[in-house]
């Protein structure tokens, strides 16, 4: 026998166990094996419940495991809610370790039913990299009044022990919202305006006035005293959807432009010729068809509920202009009957989309989430509001929307921009450091803030002598620690640093600690949105008369897919 042929024998009689196998061959599984793998597919597809009861189902994985029984629609249910036990067990642990935290919360309202959802965010010490958890998604009964957002909240904070690590929460311009962070969150809070704060304070002591002048109802004294004091709990700082306020700026206060006559009549005559495609390739599979065929590609419909949708849409419409001539539109508008857009329309359009395209993507950069922090906020603001003023100068038809744009930004930006804290977070982002503005002033109260918490830090820490004793024990022991000018060398020498990487931080722990505390929080609340977007696949019209406890099991259980383990 060959040396071969022997080798060959010596491999067919002890096979390999880790051989791929071939076609035909099954490899058998447990039984738990089988039931993680329909647990998994059920929450990461969004599968209702009842696709365990159904026939073809059944025989799917009786085709690939005739040994395996299929679990009932009960069972998966109670092992979701054990899966969502040890998704959130998971979760508090490696919250527990990080020292800064931050959320953002916003109300959804679907198939007559209401929710709060509420997200954390957090930057790893180690890499620096953002790290987000969907924490709930509750139903809210009753009217969603700012003591009811409070109390949930809080609440939601509370079970996963983040109460006190929570830095900020960022939510929309909603009212109660507003509100139940000026009763319940903390008293230095101060990016709300005065006037939204004088106008609470009179809604809560006398009704207004109705529309005869004629004053009606004061409220009680014992209404007064039996307020609510929020005494009960403390939420944490609160921060305004910056994306919202932009999406303000961008429809609200841009329409104020139209004060001018002039630019009110070439606006309305060419957004109206616009709307008129807009609604015809919305309403007529038989205009959709013919501006796919003239056009190549379709065009894209505003919607009063989605940021930057006008401005794609106008986007759109030049591109095909761009790209397949003005004739392609002339022939739509022609054979769809709609009035065609004249060259001093188009150059309008043009004129208004080089006008929002800063504001659009700034609010791209600001809802984005994983490599967004606070301090990214004033940089774009800023940013945004030199790139307004250089518009303005070649502007020909759109001046007074300019104009507009720039007092809706610093009626809504203003405290902001001069804000201590966000200063300091934009320049402990070593991607922008103090580059971002030429305003000495704004840099030396983002530098003031920085040298005042680094020397807070340093006052918390234990005496440099090694002993024991505290500032109770022995008055004068803050003279013993020599650490605070040490922290401010750390932070010349990261000013210094022509590095720009996020990594480059580390080098300067003080700075770091700092950077990591106010550089947590997101400027926008989209990731609650997003939240929302997915619950909303999951709580369809077939599944209306879903329990509310199995929704939030399915929702978190497909948003924390990496803190499940289906094995």
């Amino acid at each position: 026998m060959t040396t071969a042929r022997k080798r060959k024998l010596e491999t067919e009689e002890a096979p390999s166990t880790s051989r791929q196998l071939k076609l035909g061959e099954t490899r058998l599984v447990t039984q738990k094996n089988v039931d993680n793998a329909v647990l998994n597919f059920v929450t990461q597809s969004l599968q209702p419940f009842s696709v365990v009861e159904q026939p073809s189902f059944k025989a799917f994985l009786n085709e690939l495991q005739p040994n395996a029984s299929l679990m009932s629609r009960t069972t998966l249910r109670r092992k979701m809610d054990d899966a969502v036990l040890e998704m959130k067990a998971k979760i508090k642990k490696e919250m527990l370790q990080i020292d800064f935290i931050s959320t953002t919360t916003d109300c959804w309202s679907s198939r007559r039913r209401g929710f709060i959802g509420v997200t954390a965010h957090w930057l790893d010490p180690t890499n620096l990299e953002r790290c987000s958890v969907a924490l709930a998604c509750r139903q809210l009964k009753g009217p969603h009044t700012f003591d009811v957002l409070a109390c949930t909240l809080n609440d939601i904070h509370s079970k996963f022990g983040i109460q006190n690590k929570v830095v900020r929460t960022t939510t929309d311009n909603g009212s109660n919202f507003l509100k139940a962070f000026r009763v319940y969150g903390e008293q230095d809070e101060n990016n709300n305006s005065a006037e939204d704060e004088a106008e609470d304070v009179t809604d809560e002591i006398l009704d207004e006035k109705d529309v005869n002048g004629v004053d009606v109802d004061f409220v009680e004294v014992s209404t007064v005293l039996d307020e609510d004091d929020g005494l009960q709990f403390q939420l944490s700082k609160h921060h305004r959807c910056a994306c919202h306020l932009l999406n303000l700026v961008s429809t609200v206060d841009a329409a104020k432009a139209c004060s001018n006559k002039a630019y009110k009549k070439l606006s309305r005559s060419a957004f109206s010729k616009c709307h008129a495609l807009w609604n015809k390739s919305g309403g007529s599979t038989a205009a959709a068809e013919v501006i796919e065929d003239v056009c190549k590609i379709q065009l894209i419909r505003p919607n009063i509920t989605r940021w930057n949708s006008l401005f794609l849409a106008v986007e759109r419409i030049l591109r095909i202009i761009k790209d397949q001539g003005e004739g392609a539109i002339r022939t739509v508008c022609t054979s769809l009957k709609v009035p065609m857009l004249s060259s001093v329309e188009i150059a309008f359009l043009e004129e208004y989309a080089r006008t929002m395209s800063p504001i659009a993507k700034a609010l791209n950069i600001l809802q984005a989430e994983v490599n967004v922090q606070m301090g990214w906020l004033l940089p774009t603001l800023t940013l945004l509001i030199s790139k307004l003023d250089r518009l303005r100068i070649a502007s020909r038809y759109c001046k007074p929307l300019v104009d507009a744009l720039q007092k809706g930004m610093q009626q809504r930006f203003a405290n902001m921009l001069v804000e201590p804290e966000f200063i300091a977070a934009a320049i402990l982002v070593p991607k922008f450091k103090t580059s971002w503005t030429s305003d000495e002033n704004i840099v030396k109260l983002g530098l003031d803030y920085i040298k005042d918490h680094l020397e807070d830090n340093i006052s918390i820490q234990s005496p440099t002598d090694g002993s024991s004793a505290s500032e109770e024990d022995d008055f004068f022991a803050s003279m013993k620690l020599h650490g605070g000018q040490e922290s401010i060398k750390q932070l010349e020498s990261y000013l210094a640093c022509k590095a720009d990487d996020k990594e480059m931080i580390k080098s300067f722990p003080a700075v770091c600690k700092l950077s990591l505390k106010i550089n947590t929080a997101l400027p926008a609340s989209a990731a609650c949105e997003r939240l929302f977007s997915t619950a909303g696949l999951i709580f369809s019209p077939r599944r209306a008369r879903m329990d509310s406890n199995n929704f939030e099991n399915q929702l978190l259980l497909k948003l924390n897919n990496r803190y499940c383990h289906f094995s």
